[in-house]
C-alpha cells in the first residue's frame, strides 16, 4: 500500500478506508503491486525489518517480489473475493491452493496463511467457508478486530454478534489466528484471546493518525497474551519504521496510565522481534542465540545521539533511529550494507511509483 502512502489523511477511519482508499486501490494493477512492494522491502530493509506479514490485493505480485529480493514475509492469501472491492462474493479455493503449493516454505523464506480481512466485509457462508479453507491447509489466519468503534455494530447489524464471537462461532478461532489492532476490546473479548492463544499485533502509529483508538496493551501483556508490534501500512501510517513504533508503544501507555513502568523497553523490544516471529510463523528467528537463522541488523552506535551507551534496550527502544541501522542481513545473506542494497534498484521502484496515475 505505499503506493497509497499520504493519499488521505486526517479523516476518520471508515471515510478513510471507504471513501478514498478502497476505490484508489480497485485501480491498482499487479504491476502496481509489484513496484510499490519492492519500494516498501526497501523502506523495511533499511530500517531493519528482515520479515513482515501482509494482507492484500495481487499477492502473487507480492510474492515476486520477496523472491527477489531476499526478506523473509508471511503472506496472507484471500480466499473470498469480496463484492466490496468490486467483485461477486465468492470463495477461491483453487486460487488459494496454487498460491500456496507455489510459494509456502519458499527457501525457507516466505509462509503462506488465510486472509480474512474482516467479519464485516462478508457474510456467514463465506467466512465459514475461508475458516475451511485454512483448516484444511492448516495455515494461520490474519484479520483485522475491532479496530474502529463502529466495527462492532456493524457486526451486530450483519451477524448478530460482536466480532469475536463471530469469529468463534464460524470457526475461524480454531485455527492460530493473529489479529490486527484489537482496540475496543470488552472483557469477553479479552479472556477469548487469551483462551484462543490470539496474537494481537499493536499498531499505535496507525491507530493514532485514524484516530482508531488505543488498545488495552498493558491488560493483554498482564493476563499474558503475546503482543506483536506492527506499523499496519504505509497508507494510514505513513511509513513502515519499526523503530518508530517502539518508540511510540512505550511512550503512549506508560502516558495514559501516568505509569512509567508499563511497556519497558525490554518487552517491546520483545513485541518487535521474538513475539513477531512467532505471529508470522518463523520459530528459529527473532532472537540472537545458537541454531537460530542469522537474521541480523548491525547498527551504527557511533551517533551523537546514542551516547554515552549504557543500555542496549533502552537504546533501541528510545533512542535509535531507523536510519542508525547500517547493514540488513537474512538467513546469512547480506541484503544491504553500509546503507547500500544489494538485491534492489531503488531508482528503478520509485520511479515507477513516483509515475503512478491514481
Amino acid at each position: 500500500m505505499v503506493a497509497l502512502r499520504n493519499l488521505a489523511n486526517d479523516y476518520p477511519i471508515n471515510k478513510w478506508l471507504f471513501d478514498y482508499i478502497i476505490p484508489v486501490e480497485n485501480k491498482l494493477t499487479s504491476k502496481d503491486i509489484y513496484w510499490g512492494a519492492l519500494l516498501a522491502i526497501t523502506e523495511m530493509l533499511q530500517s531493519g525489518t528482515t520479515a513482515f506479514l501482509d494482507m492484500y490485493l495481487h499477492m502473487d505480485s507480492v510474492a515476486q517480489a520477496v523472491s527477489e529480493t531476499g526478506i523473509k514475509a508471511c503472506l496472507s492469501k484471500d480466499v473470498i473475493q469480496s463484492n466490496t472491492r468490486g467483485n461477486e462474493e465468492i470463495i477461491d479455493k483453487e486460487g488459494f491452493r496454487q498460491f500456496y503449493q507455489q510459494w509456502h516454505n519458499f527457501e525457507n523464506r516466505i509462509k503462506v496463511n488465510t486472509e480474512i480481512h474482516s467479519v464485516f466485509l462478508y457474510n456467514k457462508n463465506a467466512l465459514y467457508e475461508a475458516a475451511q479453507v485454512a483448516k484444511e491447509f492448516n495455515t494461520s489466519i490474519h484479520i483485522h478486530i475491532l479496530e474502529g468503534i463502529e466495527e462492532r455494530n456493524m457486526s451486530m447489524k450483519i451477524h448478530k454478534m460482536s466480532p469475536l464471537k463471530v469469529c468463534l462461532e464460524y470457526g475461524i478461532l480454531d485455527m492460530p489466528v493473529v489479529a490486527a489492532h484489537c482496540i475496543h476490546l470488552k472483557k469477553w473479548d479479552l479472556e477469548l484471546i487469551k483462551e484462543k492463544n490470539i496474537i494481537p499485533v499493536h499498531c499505535p502509529s496507525s491507530n493514532l493518525i485514524l484516530g482508531s483508538g488505543i488498545s488495552p496493551i498493558p491488560e493483554m501483556m498482564v493476563k499474558g497474551v503475546p503482543v506483536a508490534l506492527g506499523t499496519d501500512g504505509a497508507a494510514s501510517n505513513n511509513n513502515l519504521n519499526m523503530f518508530e513504533e517502539m518508540h511510540i508503544a512505550s511512550l503512549l501507555h506508560k502516558g495514559v496510565h501516568m505509569n512509567p513502568e508499563l511497556m519497558k523497553a525490554r518487552n517491546v523490544l520483545n513485541m518487535a522481534t521474538v513475539t513477531g516471529a512467532k505471529a508470522l510463523g518463523f520459530h528459529n528467528t527473532g532472537e540472537i542465540t545458537e541454531g537460530k537463522e542469522a537474521d541480523l541488523i548491525l547498527i551504527d552506535m557511533n551517533k551523537p545521539h546514542l551516547q554515552p551507551f549504557r543500555n542496549h534496550e533502552a537504546a533501541m527502544v528510545y533512542s535509535v533511529q531507523a536510519s542508525d541501522v547500517d547493514t540488513t542481513i537474512i538467513n546469512g545473506k547480506i541484503l544491504m550494507e553500509n546503507r547500500e542494497m544489494k538485491t534492489i534498484d531503488i531508482e528503478k521502484a520509485v520511479a515507477y511509483v513516483k509515475g503512478m496515475k491514481l
